[in-house]
């Protein structure tokens, strides 16, 4: 089973869409990825779209969207970037938060710097996701992702 990752932000406009885009294009299809937002907005920050752009990673065509409790309830890990009490906490699952700065109305410069940070992070979760279950593929384990299924 694949572990699952979600990104939540206020608006899902700017820094969880970035870190979800980023997860994504590394972990290669091997991490389940979602993002969303407490409240979220009508549009993705076009600077956020030409940041990533830049890499090769097209969101374009993404959207923002709503947290739904049942999504946070069957995650790996949950992952908060400035959403403070508006996500629910559920036994079993990880939860981070992550202290970037907003991108939303800054010069494309910070946008880039935002970009960089969450690549940085990402890529480390990513290792120590991919590592987690390289161990539970041992004989004899289970995956934790396994495990935190089946308390869902």
């Amino acid at each position: 089973m694949r572990p699952q990752v979600l990104f939540v932000c206020v608006h899902n406009a700017g820094r969880s869409q970035m870190a979800a885009a980023l997860l994504e294009h590394h972990a290669m299809g091997r991490i389940d990825v979602r993002s969303a937002g407490s409240a979220p907005s009508t549009d993705i920050h076009p600077g956020v779209i030409s940041a990533l752009a830049e890499w090769g990673i097209d969101i374009a065509s993404q959207h923002p969207k709503l947290l739904d409790p049942k999504v946070v309830e069957a995650s790996d890990v949950v992952i908060t970037m400035g959403c403070g009490d508006a996500c629910p906490i559920y036994p079993g699952t990880r939860y981070l938060d992550w202290d970037l700065t907003d991108p939303a109305g800054q010069d494309i410069s910070v946008v880039r710097r935002v970009r960089d940070e969450i690549d940085r992070r990402v890529r480390s979760l990513l290792t120590e996701l991919l590592d987690d279950l390289q161990r539970s593929d041992a004989p004899g384990s289970s995956s934790v992702y396994e495990r935190n299924a089946s308390h869902s």
